[in-house]
Protein backbone atom coordinates (compact mmCIF):
# COMPACT_ATOMS: atom_id res chain seq x y z
CA UNK A 1 0.00 0.00 0.00
CA UNK A 2 1.44 3.72 -0.92
CA UNK A 3 2.70 5.56 1.55
CA UNK A 4 2.76 9.61 0.68
CA UNK A 5 4.88 12.38 2.53
CA UNK A 6 6.17 15.69 2.18
CA UNK A 7 9.19 17.24 2.29
CA UNK A 8 10.35 19.40 5.04
CA UNK A 9 13.37 21.54 3.47
CA UNK A 10 15.65 22.82 5.72
CA UNK A 11 17.90 24.51 3.32
CA UNK A 12 14.51 26.75 2.08
CA UNK A 13 12.71 27.37 5.60
CA UNK A 14 13.60 28.32 9.33
CA UNK A 15 13.04 25.90 12.12
CA UNK A 16 9.87 27.21 13.07
CA UNK A 17 8.39 27.65 9.98
CA UNK A 18 9.27 23.66 9.29
CA UNK A 19 7.62 22.94 12.66
CA UNK A 20 4.32 25.01 11.38
CA UNK A 21 4.82 23.26 7.56
CA UNK A 22 4.69 19.37 9.74
CA UNK A 23 1.64 20.66 11.70
CA UNK A 24 -0.41 21.56 8.39
CA UNK A 25 0.82 18.52 6.68
CA UNK A 26 -0.43 16.05 8.93
CA UNK A 27 -3.68 17.91 9.17
CA UNK A 28 -3.74 17.59 5.34
CA UNK A 29 -3.35 13.43 5.74
CA UNK A 30 0.18 13.27 4.83
CA UNK A 31 1.34 9.96 5.84
CA UNK A 32 5.14 10.85 6.85
CA UNK A 33 7.21 13.53 6.44
CA UNK A 34 10.85 13.89 5.40
CA UNK A 35 13.15 16.53 6.51
CA UNK A 36 16.89 17.26 5.07
CA UNK A 37 19.78 17.58 7.53
CA UNK A 38 22.81 20.26 5.48
CA UNK A 39 25.10 22.80 7.11
CA UNK A 40 24.22 24.94 4.27
CA UNK A 41 21.52 25.50 1.51
CA UNK A 42 22.74 24.40 -2.11
CA UNK A 43 22.39 28.07 -3.22
CA UNK A 44 22.17 31.27 -0.68
CA UNK A 45 18.82 32.21 -2.22
CA UNK A 46 17.40 29.18 -0.50
CA UNK A 47 18.20 31.13 2.68
CA UNK A 48 18.26 28.66 5.54
CA UNK A 49 20.12 25.52 7.37
CA UNK A 50 19.18 25.42 10.71
CA UNK A 51 20.44 22.33 13.18
CA UNK A 52 17.67 19.35 11.93
CA UNK A 53 18.08 18.10 15.25
CA UNK A 54 16.67 21.03 16.92
CA UNK A 55 14.39 21.07 14.80
CA UNK A 56 13.30 17.69 15.10
CA UNK A 57 12.55 18.27 18.64
CA UNK A 58 9.97 20.76 17.99
CA UNK A 59 8.02 18.62 15.38
CA UNK A 60 8.03 15.86 17.98
CA UNK A 61 5.82 18.23 20.36
CA UNK A 62 3.87 19.47 17.80
CA UNK A 63 2.56 16.98 15.79
CA UNK A 64 0.96 13.34 16.78
CA UNK A 65 0.44 10.70 14.50
CA UNK A 66 2.18 11.12 11.56
CA UNK A 67 5.77 9.51 11.07
CA UNK A 68 8.69 11.84 10.68
CA UNK A 69 12.13 10.71 8.65
CA UNK A 70 15.35 12.64 8.40
CA UNK A 71 16.47 12.24 5.11
CA UNK A 72 19.17 11.96 5.19
CA UNK A 73 22.35 12.78 7.45
CA UNK A 74 25.87 11.41 6.89
CA UNK A 75 27.27 10.55 10.46
CA UNK A 76 31.02 10.25 9.31
CA UNK A 77 32.89 13.81 8.72
CA UNK A 78 31.25 16.99 10.21
CA UNK A 79 29.70 15.14 13.45
CA UNK A 80 31.08 11.77 14.85
CA UNK A 81 29.11 8.85 15.00
CA UNK A 82 29.04 9.36 18.85
CA UNK A 83 27.48 12.75 18.91
CA UNK A 84 24.71 11.63 16.00
CA UNK A 85 24.06 8.26 18.10
CA UNK A 86 23.33 10.68 21.11
CA UNK A 87 21.10 12.77 18.82
CA UNK A 88 19.09 9.64 17.34
CA UNK A 89 18.35 8.40 20.61
CA UNK A 90 17.14 11.55 22.26
CA UNK A 91 14.74 12.02 19.08
CA UNK A 92 13.36 8.53 18.56
CA UNK A 93 12.17 8.41 22.55
CA UNK A 94 10.82 12.11 21.64
CA UNK A 95 8.63 10.05 18.74
CA UNK A 96 8.30 6.74 19.73
CA UNK A 97 7.71 4.07 16.99
CA UNK A 98 7.25 7.28 14.53
CA UNK A 99 10.99 8.04 13.77
CA UNK A 100 12.56 7.01 11.10
CA UNK A 101 16.39 7.60 10.53
CA UNK A 102 17.98 8.17 6.88
CA UNK A 103 21.97 7.82 6.73
CA UNK A 104 24.10 8.58 3.15
CA UNK A 105 27.57 9.20 2.72
CA UNK A 106 26.98 12.89 2.55
CA UNK A 107 28.22 15.91 0.21
CA UNK A 108 30.99 17.80 0.12
CA UNK A 109 28.97 21.34 1.01
CA UNK A 110 27.95 20.34 4.07
CA UNK A 111 30.98 17.96 4.97
CA UNK A 112 34.50 19.68 4.84
CA UNK A 113 33.66 22.40 7.19
CA UNK A 114 35.49 20.87 9.86
CA UNK A 115 38.27 21.30 7.72
CA UNK A 116 38.38 17.22 7.74
CA UNK A 117 39.56 15.61 3.51
CA UNK A 118 36.68 15.08 1.49
CA UNK A 119 37.68 11.39 0.35
CA UNK A 120 36.17 9.16 -2.22
CA UNK A 121 32.57 7.04 -2.18
CA UNK A 122 34.74 3.91 -1.82
CA UNK A 123 36.17 5.32 1.56
CA UNK A 124 32.89 7.33 2.26
CA UNK A 125 30.49 3.88 2.52
CA UNK A 126 33.35 2.32 4.45
CA UNK A 127 33.37 5.20 7.14
CA UNK A 128 29.57 4.80 6.75
CA UNK A 129 29.61 1.27 7.47
CA UNK A 130 32.49 2.00 10.94
CA UNK A 131 29.53 4.50 11.96
CA UNK A 132 26.95 2.49 11.53
CA UNK A 133 28.21 -0.13 14.17
CA UNK A 134 29.01 2.40 16.38
CA UNK A 135 25.96 3.64 16.60
CA UNK A 136 24.23 0.29 16.92
CA UNK A 137 26.26 -0.71 19.90
CA UNK A 138 25.75 2.46 21.79
CA UNK A 139 22.01 2.04 21.30
CA UNK A 140 21.90 -0.45 23.67
CA UNK A 141 22.71 1.41 26.16
CA UNK A 142 25.70 -0.65 27.07
CA UNK A 143 28.89 0.92 27.86
CA UNK A 144 31.20 1.23 24.36
CA UNK A 145 34.51 1.47 23.53
CA UNK A 146 36.13 1.29 19.98
CA UNK A 147 39.45 1.43 17.94
CA UNK A 148 38.30 1.24 14.16
CA UNK A 149 40.01 2.75 11.18
CA UNK A 150 38.13 5.93 11.28
CA UNK A 151 36.64 6.46 14.43
CA UNK A 152 37.88 5.82 18.32
CA UNK A 153 34.98 5.43 21.03
CA UNK A 154 36.29 5.64 24.40
CA UNK A 155 34.08 4.30 27.41
CA UNK A 156 31.01 5.89 26.12
CA UNK A 157 26.88 5.22 27.16
CA UNK A 158 24.07 6.82 26.12
CA UNK A 159 21.70 6.50 29.07
CA UNK A 160 18.56 8.09 26.93
CA UNK A 161 17.75 5.25 24.73
CA UNK A 162 15.11 3.83 22.60
CA UNK A 163 13.59 0.36 23.69
CA UNK A 164 14.42 -1.17 20.52
CA UNK A 165 17.29 -0.21 17.72
CA UNK A 166 16.27 3.13 15.71
CA UNK A 167 14.83 1.84 12.27
CA UNK A 168 17.79 3.12 9.75
CA UNK A 169 17.19 3.42 5.74
CA UNK A 170 19.92 4.10 4.04
CA UNK A 171 20.28 6.47 0.96
CA UNK A 172 21.76 5.10 -2.72
CA UNK A 173 21.98 6.06 -5.87
CA UNK A 174 24.12 3.30 -7.63
CA UNK A 175 24.15 -0.80 -7.05
CA UNK A 176 26.99 -0.65 -4.80
CA UNK A 177 25.30 1.55 -1.96
CA UNK A 178 22.21 -0.10 -3.06
CA UNK A 179 23.39 -3.54 -2.44
CA UNK A 180 25.33 -2.45 0.77
CA UNK A 181 21.76 -0.92 2.04
CA UNK A 182 20.17 -4.40 1.57
CA UNK A 183 22.81 -5.60 3.71
CA UNK A 184 23.20 -3.11 6.10
CA UNK A 185 19.98 -0.90 7.01
CA UNK A 186 16.39 -1.66 7.34
CA UNK A 187 14.94 0.04 3.71
CA UNK A 188 16.40 1.92 0.83
CA UNK A 189 16.39 5.98 0.37
CA UNK A 190 16.45 7.20 -3.30
CA UNK A 191 15.36 10.80 -5.07
CA UNK A 192 13.24 10.24 -8.28
CA UNK A 193 11.60 7.01 -9.24
CA UNK A 194 14.49 5.25 -9.98
CA UNK A 195 14.00 1.51 -11.09
CA UNK A 196 17.84 0.42 -10.70
CA UNK A 197 18.43 1.08 -6.90
CA UNK A 198 15.46 -0.73 -5.79
CA UNK A 199 16.30 -3.78 -8.69
CA UNK A 200 19.96 -3.82 -6.89
CA UNK A 201 18.69 -3.75 -3.21
CA UNK A 202 15.99 -6.36 -4.16
CA UNK A 203 18.47 -8.48 -5.87
CA UNK A 204 20.66 -8.69 -2.69
CA UNK A 205 18.16 -9.32 -0.20
CA UNK A 206 16.82 -5.84 0.67
CA UNK A 207 12.95 -6.10 1.73
CA UNK A 208 12.47 -3.13 3.28
CA UNK A 209 10.57 -0.22 2.48
CA UNK A 210 11.82 1.96 -0.88
CA UNK A 211 11.66 5.34 -0.21
CA UNK A 212 12.16 8.19 -3.20
CA UNK A 213 11.48 12.14 -3.18
CA UNK A 214 9.59 13.71 -5.72
CA UNK A 215 10.57 17.48 -6.85
CA UNK A 216 7.56 19.54 -7.76
CA UNK A 217 6.38 23.66 -7.94
CA UNK A 218 3.01 23.77 -7.83
CA UNK A 219 1.53 27.45 -8.66
CA UNK A 220 -1.07 28.82 -10.92
CA UNK A 221 0.82 28.69 -14.28
CA UNK A 222 3.33 25.91 -15.44
CA UNK A 223 5.09 29.34 -16.59
CA UNK A 224 5.21 31.05 -12.54
CA UNK A 225 6.40 27.40 -11.50
CA UNK A 226 9.30 26.73 -13.89
CA UNK A 227 10.38 30.72 -12.76
CA UNK A 228 10.22 29.34 -9.27
CA UNK A 229 11.95 26.59 -9.57
CA UNK A 230 14.88 28.65 -11.45
CA UNK A 231 15.44 31.26 -8.99
CA UNK A 232 15.18 28.79 -5.67
CA UNK A 233 16.31 25.53 -6.82
CA UNK A 234 18.52 25.48 -10.28
CA UNK A 235 20.72 22.84 -8.31
CA UNK A 236 18.03 20.16 -9.01
CA UNK A 237 19.22 20.74 -13.14
CA UNK A 238 22.73 20.67 -12.59
CA UNK A 239 24.09 17.10 -14.05
CA UNK A 240 26.16 14.41 -12.91
CA UNK A 241 27.83 13.68 -9.57
CA UNK A 242 28.66 17.53 -8.78
CA UNK A 243 26.52 17.41 -6.09
CA UNK A 244 28.84 15.52 -3.92
CA UNK A 245 31.41 17.40 -4.78
CA UNK A 246 31.20 20.85 -5.00
CA UNK A 247 32.31 22.40 -1.73
CA UNK A 248 30.02 25.63 -0.86
CA UNK A 249 26.83 27.21 -2.39
CA UNK A 250 28.90 30.45 -4.19
CA UNK A 251 30.25 27.21 -6.22
CA UNK A 252 26.38 25.55 -6.72
CA UNK A 253 25.58 29.43 -7.67
CA UNK A 254 28.39 29.45 -10.53
CA UNK A 255 27.16 25.74 -11.92
CA UNK A 256 23.57 26.90 -12.09
CA UNK A 257 24.38 30.02 -14.33
CA UNK A 258 24.89 27.08 -17.26
CA UNK A 259 21.20 26.05 -15.68
CA UNK A 260 17.97 27.71 -18.37
CA UNK A 261 14.44 27.26 -17.72
CA UNK A 262 14.40 24.85 -20.85
CA UNK A 263 16.47 22.97 -18.71
CA UNK A 264 14.02 23.04 -15.86
CA UNK A 265 11.08 22.13 -17.84
CA UNK A 266 12.49 18.89 -19.25
CA UNK A 267 14.24 18.11 -16.24
CA UNK A 268 10.89 15.63 -15.36
CA UNK A 269 10.29 18.21 -12.14
CA UNK A 270 6.19 18.25 -12.11
CA UNK A 271 5.23 22.02 -12.71
CA UNK A 272 1.69 21.29 -13.98
CA UNK A 273 -1.44 23.04 -11.86
CA UNK A 274 -3.34 19.65 -13.03
CA UNK A 275 -3.66 17.20 -10.28
CA UNK A 276 -3.22 14.77 -12.64
CA UNK A 277 0.15 15.20 -13.75
CA UNK A 278 1.19 15.02 -9.72
CA UNK A 279 -1.06 12.08 -9.73
CA UNK A 280 1.17 10.35 -12.90
CA UNK A 281 4.33 11.34 -11.18
CA UNK A 282 3.78 10.00 -8.37
CA UNK A 283 2.03 6.46 -9.91
CA UNK A 284 5.58 6.24 -12.05
CA UNK A 285 7.33 6.15 -8.84
CA UNK A 286 5.27 3.77 -7.07
CA UNK A 287 5.46 1.68 -10.47
CA UNK A 288 9.29 1.52 -10.41
CA UNK A 289 8.81 -0.48 -7.42
CA UNK A 290 8.61 2.38 -4.86
CA UNK A 291 6.52 2.28 -1.50
CA UNK A 292 6.72 5.34 0.23
CA UNK A 293 6.89 8.76 -1.92
CA UNK A 294 7.42 11.78 -0.87
CA UNK A 295 6.96 15.33 -2.59
CA UNK A 296 8.63 18.47 -2.45
CA UNK A 297 7.10 21.64 -3.12
CA UNK A 298 10.17 23.82 -4.44
CA UNK A 299 9.68 27.70 -2.87
CA UNK A 300 7.57 29.57 -0.51
CA UNK A 301 4.19 28.95 -1.08
CA UNK A 302 4.03 25.86 0.62
CA UNK A 303 0.62 26.23 1.83
CA UNK A 304 -1.27 26.45 -1.42
CA UNK A 305 0.54 23.11 -2.35
CA UNK A 306 -0.58 21.50 0.98
CA UNK A 307 -3.93 22.64 0.19
CA UNK A 308 -4.17 21.12 -3.59
CA UNK A 309 -2.78 17.90 -2.38
CA UNK A 310 -5.33 17.48 0.11
CA UNK A 311 -8.19 18.36 -1.66
CA UNK A 312 -6.80 17.06 -5.30
CA UNK A 313 -3.79 14.41 -5.03
CA UNK A 314 -4.07 12.24 -1.81
CA UNK A 315 -7.84 11.43 -2.45
CA UNK A 316 -6.53 9.42 -5.51
CA UNK A 317 -4.57 6.78 -3.67
CA UNK A 318 -5.59 4.17 -1.79
CA UNK A 319 -3.23 4.17 1.71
Amino acid sequence: MAQLGYTLSSEEHGPNELVAIAERAEEAGFDFLSISDHFHPWVSQQGESPFVWSTLGGIANATDEIEVGVGVTCPTIRIHPVNVAHAVATVDEMFGDRFTFGVGTGENLNEHVTGERWPEHDVRLEMLDEAMDVMRKLWTGQTTSHRGEHYTVENARLYTVPDEQPTTIASAFGPQTAEWTAENADGLWCSGPKEKPVEAYEDAGGEGPKYTQLHLCYADSEEEAIDTIHEYWPNGSIPGELGQELPTPAHFEQAAQMVEKEDIAESGTTTSPDPQDHIDSIEQALDAGHDHVYVHQIGPEQDAAIEFYEEEVLPSFDR
